[in-house]
């Protein structure tokens, strides 16, 4: 008898017909024992490579767009003021992530998702064309305050699949962002100072040359103006019934499968985000990789286009576009291959503990590896980049489905917002410590502890060890299934 009880709300769902949550709903419950949804997938995809395109596309060329801007007093200082340029987006981002993530639950994702984009086609365009280093630092400031995206993308992906297929619709967004974080540097790299590189395409005093970093930001913008016109005919997954409190409360304890969920969910709606620990627990170790994630990109694009004389490798743009070009390649087949079934057989935890340990002794390699040339040079960094962005996203990714499963749809965007806020504060930080950081090691050659780069990774290591100690109880602690949970 209790178990028709339990099962009798599944049969009476109710679908709103002017709600645009409840045919995601109804599309999702006609769809069950099918396979994952490749609309929902692309949508997934296009969306994301948006958001994270523009965010890493500049570390290839922005050290010689600050040198181009003659604002810094020696070319050790120049890591510094480009540390403050990629500093700049992070800082914008964490004043309004909360602010977004609030819109998002009030008024839907795709609202949200929309103006993302649109700032990417806008302040994208206008950073590339930028003149001087304040022009460069506002327009990256302005992109970050109007690209409220990925929090609600993370929620926006939960919603979106069904619950069997939530793993990898959260497994996604952090595999593309992940690619686009690598796309986005090869991209900067190439096409970077066309006139220089392609001059038969691009003759001398053309306007390309003018503006030598504008090519690869228009080329993003134009995706991302291209995906805001298909974005008009993606779904919405929040749910907005015209009715009293009551029809609301109703629907989310049919979405649950139990009647006596509702009053739980009710409950829920006045929970202080800040006091749900494993939600916050979470968060904060997300924080700390992001600071590290962000900072080792910055450093390892401003190390590989640095003097060998001062502990780099002397790349070219499009060397180091060719070295992040290989690590994108193996980690979309990381991520489509492998990735979930290491997380089915050990747990999105157990394998981020795994990776972080992984992490520190690849990392601190890399001053090595510079002692290398030629294609001995090539090879091995290529493999370690490889290496350090399959384990960097494979924390990532763990950390995201944690996040999502510690809170309710109408708090997940609002959860999404502080997450975004948090890790942009840390990701504000990570670029210009880094950039600082490599400076400083640059200037310390001759040290008798850890000299010149030495030290910059051994720093990034420390950054890791800690976020590695977070993600271990008491500290990071998992929410527990409840009954509900099981039957949704």
């Amino acid at each position: 008898m209790a178990e028709e009880n339990i099962r009798q709300p599944l049969l009476e769902k109710k679908y709103y017909e002017d709600c645009p949550g409840c045919k995601v709903d109804q599309a999702k419950e006609l769809s069950k024992g099918q396979g994952v949804s490749i609309r929902n997938l692309l949508i997934i995809w296009m969306v994301v490579l948006c958001s994270a395109l523009p965010i890493s596309s500049l570390f290839p060329f922005l050290y010689f767009m600050v040198r181009d801007f003659n604002i810094a007093k020696t070319e050790a200082d120049i890591s510094s003021y480009a540390g403050y340029v990629g500093s700049s987006y992070m800082l914008g981002r964490c004043l309004t992530s909360v602010l977004w993530g609030i819109v998002a639950d009030r008024y839907g994702r795709k609202p949200v998702i929309v103006i993302g984009i649109i700032s990417v086609v806008l302040f994208n365009t206008l950073f590339g064309l930028s003149t001087s280093f304040w022009m460069a630092f506002i327009m990256r400031f302005l992109l970050g305050s109007f690209h409220g995206l990925l929090g609600t993308v993370k929620a926006y992906a939960t919603e979106l699949f069904r619950e069997e297929h939530q793993a990898l619709g959260l497994s996604t967004v952090s595999a593309v962002w992940g690619i686009g974080l690598i796309i986005g540097p090869a991209l900067g790299g190439y096409l970077a100072q066309p006139a220089e590189k392609y001059p038969d395409i691009f003759p001398k005093d053309s306007f390309w040359d003018k503006f030598p970093y504008f090519l690869p930001c228009f080329i993003i913008s134009a995706a991302a103006f291209v995906v805001a016109i298909g974005c008009i005919w993606i779904p919405e997954t929040l749910h907005n019934h015209n009715s009293n409190n009551e029809s609301i409360d109703n629907s989310e304890a049919l979405e649950n499968g139990s009647s006596g969920a509702s009053n739980e969910k009710t409950i829920q709606k006045n929970e202080n985000l800040l006091r749900n620990w494993p939600l916050m627990s979470s968060i904060l170790s997300y924080c700390v990789f992001s600071l590290h994630d962000i900072a080792y990109q910055e450093v390892f694009s401003l190390w590989s286009v640095s003097p060998q004389r001062l502990g780099g490798l002397n790349f070219t743009t499009n060397d180091v576009g060719n070295v992040l070009s290989i690590s994108g390649l193996a980690l979309i087949t990381y991520q489509l291959t492998i990735y979930q079934s290491v997380e089915k057989a050990s747990g999105p935890i157990s394998i981020a503990r795994i990776s972080a340990m992984l992490s520190i002794p690849l990392l601190q390699s890399y001053p090595f590896i510079a002692l290398l040339s030629g294609l001995a040079l090539y090879i091995v960094l290529s493999i370690a980049s490889i290496l350090k962005n399959i384990l960097s996203i494979t924390i990532v990714t763990g950390l995201f489905i944690l996040q999502n499963r510690a809170v309710e749809q109408h708090q997940r965007g609002a959860a999404n917002g502080i997450a975004m806020t948090g890790m942009s504060l840390f990701k504000a930080i990570g670029p210009a410590a880094g950039g600082a950081l490599l400076t400083w090691s640059e200037k310390r050659m001759d040290a008798s502890f850890l000299p010149g780069t030495h030290m910059v990774f051994f720093a990034l290591n420390i950054v890791e060890g800690f976020g590695l100690l977070m993600l271990f109880k008491p500290f990071l602690v998992e929410k527990m299934k409840t009954h509900s949970d099981e039957l949704h």
